[in-house]
């Protein structure tokens, strides 16, 4: 399944139906009176999130949503029948704004959580409800409302624990496919992630879902590379972990770019806590690594874990010290620990 994060959707409610002018018509009835029936109300544009879904790509398909007419009224007092609803079904974390793409008109963040979008116009009154004292055979009924028509944006934030940054060919990938069963595409040369990937971790009882992004360089902010595009789906984690490749000439120099990216993206992700992790380590021998160990901890301010998700060096420790943000974070929130299902 391909990986859609952003879509722009049409909708449309239904328009009303439209009340009826009718007159009761029965043998021996010389004066039946009026008896038309409302029309019925306009089917609402709802959306949906639903377990199981982690893209938009249906709506590169399909953009325009309209929601049923009402059934018009009737003779016999008759209300017409309310229009079918429409619901667009999206992953849990889309968030859905105007057509500016910039006002936000809701963010759906559990399973089963409902929004409606656009509400359906009212069916115009029959005949019925314009009788009076001196008009008591009225020829006249309301038409329906019209429903709403707007154009708007979907754009997806994947719910995930903790989030993995760096540059490119930081051995992000390789340690989600170390530690969860997620298989990402994993190569020797930069940009080889060109979609975020998701995985369930497990360490210690416990589990928890962490999120890789595409690698980040300099300017990212401001649209260079692709990992800018990303960002987003790491603004809800409750933790970073940032990798920086033992192969690096200067690690220190490469955290502190990511670090300026991420200060310049905004979205609360430089507040976030970070865990920092010199990876690739068993690609240089003791002495380098313990030199670049000592650069990367110059510029974080803390010495980083070392980290090998190919030889598993380090990796157990490096989950530990996620799990042990994100069950802070948790209590902090007030919601339980997420114990591994059997």
């Amino acid at each position: 399944m391909k990986f859609l994060d952003q879509a722009k959707v049409h909708i449309r409610s239904g328009d009303g139906g439209a009340g009826a002018v009718s007159f009761r018509r029965e043998k021996f009835i010389e004066f039946g009176g009026p008896d038309g029936g409302d029309g019925g109300r306009g089917g609402d544009v709802w959306a949906e999130t639903v377990d199981g879904l982690n893209t938009l790509i249906d709506y590169r398909y399909q953009q325009h949503f309209k929601a049923k007419t009402g059934v018009h009224g009737m003779g016999r007092n008759m209300t017409g029948a309310r229009g079918a609803d429409v619901t667009l079904k999206v992953p849990v974390g889309t968030q859905i704004y105007e057509d500016d793409n910039e006002t936000l008109i809701c963010d759906l963040t559990v399973v089963g959580q409902r929004y409606r979008l656009a509400a359906g116009g009212n069916g115009g009154f029959g005949n019925q409800h314009f009788k009076t004292s001196t008009n008591q055979a009225p020829r006249r009924a309301n038409p329906g409302q019209p429903g709403e028509e707007k154009s708007i944006w979907l754009r997806l934030k994947l719910i995930a624990d903790a989030g993995l940054v760096g540059l490119p060919n930081a051995g992000k990938s390789t340690f989600l496919a170390a530690v969860t069963a997620a298989k990402p595409k994993i190569a020797d040369y930069p940009f080889t992630t060109l979609y975020p990937g998701l995985g369930v971790a497990r360490i210690d009882g416990r589990e928890f879902v962490l999120a890789d992004i595409p690698g980040l360089i300099e300017g990212a902010h401001e649209g260079v590379g692709i990992g800018d595009r990303f960002l987003g789906h790491v603004e809800r984690t409750r933790v970073l972990l940032h990798l920086v490749s033992a192969q690096e000439e200067n690690p220190g120099k490469v955290y502190k770019t990511v670090r300026r990216e991420l200060e310049a993206y905004g979205g609360g992700l430089a507040e976030k806590p970070e865990i920092v992790a010199l990876s690739q380590v068993d690609t240089v021998d003791a002495e380098a690594r313990k030199k670049k160990a000592a650069s990367l901890k110059r510029a974080a301010g803390r010495a980083p874990l070392l980290l090998s998700a190919a030889t598993r060096e380090g990796v157990e420790a490096v989950l530990r010290a996620l799990m042990a943000e994100i069950e802070a974070a948790r209590q902090a929130d007030g919601k339980p620990s997420a114990e591994v299902r059997s």
